[in-house]
């Protein structure tokens, strides 16, 4: 046998039912039954059904307690770890997503409504959560491939309808932004002057913490991108797991990294990062990056500062 190996393209979906198509062979093949499993490996045995249908993907640590427990062949346990790494990281090329539709903001939308607590590092521009409906036309009619002007329209609204989801007191949004994405200009200076307003405004709400990075501060780590972190809601995970422990926690820092998403958008293609092992790191380099920043009113104070700038022409 072979590592078997999925193009970076296909369907999530398909990409989980195949790892759960070998996980129940394997279970087959050792004559032992869904319950048998579930009691060995510590899951429920739903949770074996929703993982062998490919409705749910388990964790890297499950995957490998899985072949513990059918006492799995060396091969296998190959196509197991080529299956695994194939399913946490998925690839989506722009031209592939936007195929079928103009757009992804739903697609955007369903995951922060779902999160408990999203996480959003950005270096280059504001962040979409956070942008004026102005600031929000201009970073849209810049994206390659470009929008028909029809279309423009249509993702703007959809872009400044997610928006309502920072009034949700149940959830919790928290942004570290760097200077130089503070400075990015891509309109004159009125427009920018009128975005770092709405920054200051949106930091008072409750559930949103707002870090601003200055440009002067010494460093702790260095980020070559930005990206954004989905943490389920703590009880809907826990209803989704059915009463089971679950894996890692990033230590009293979040919810659990099995059940962290993240997205990193790149000029080609969108990546989306699941697995403990690969959201832990990003979670690290969050910490990191937490430590630069201000919050509250020296944000705020570093906002208007950044505004008489803008304003004397700097």
């Amino acid at each position: 046998m072979f590592p078997v190996v999925l193009d970076d393209g296909a369907d999530p979906q398909v990409k989980r039912q195949v790892l759960g198509a070998e996980l129940r062979r394997l279970r087959d093949m050792a004559g032992i039954s869904g319950r048998e499993l579930a009691d060995r490996i510590g899951i429920s045995q739903s949770k074996v059904s929703r993982i062998e249908s490919g409705a749910t993907m388990p964790s890297a640590v499950q995957v490998a307690d899985w072949a513990e427990a059918v006492n799995a062949p060396p091969d296998a346990r190959q196509v197991l770890d080529s299956l695994v790494q194939t399913a946490f990281t998925e690839v989506r090329t722009w031209r592939m997503a936007t195929r079928t539709r103009p757009h992804i903001q739903g697609e955007i939308q369903l995951l922060e409504q779902q999160a408990g607590r999203v996480r959003v590092f950005q270096h280059s521009l504001v962040p979409g959560l956070l942008q004026t409906a102005e600031y929000a036309k201009r970073v849209l009619s810049l994206f390659q491939p470009g929008y028909a002007e029809s279309a423009l329209a249509e993702v703007l609204a959809a872009r400044l309808d997610r928006q309502l989801v920072l009034y949700d007191e149940s959830k919790r949004f928290e942004f570290l932004i760097t200077e130089a994405a503070l400075r990015w200009r891509p309109g004159p200076p009125r427009l920018l002057l009128a975005q770092l307003d709405r920054i200051a405004s949106l930091s008072t709400l409750e559930n949103v913490s707002i870090g601003l990075i200055p440009q002067g501060v010494e460093a702790v780590t260095s980020m070559a991108h930005s990206f954004v972190m989905y943490e389920p809601d703590a009880d809907q995970a826990a209803e989704e797991e059915g009463g089971d422990e679950g894996g890692g926690t990033d230590g009293g820092d979040g919810g659990s990294h099995e059940d962290t998403v993240v997205t990193v958008e790149t000029v080609h293609a969108n990546l989306v990062v699941k697995g403990a092992e690969s959201v832990g790191l990003y979670n690290t380099r969050w910490s990191l990056l937490r430590r630069m920043a201000v919050f509250d009113d020296a944000a705020r104070a570093f906002l208007s500062e950044v505004a008489a700038t803008v304003r004397a022409g700097g």
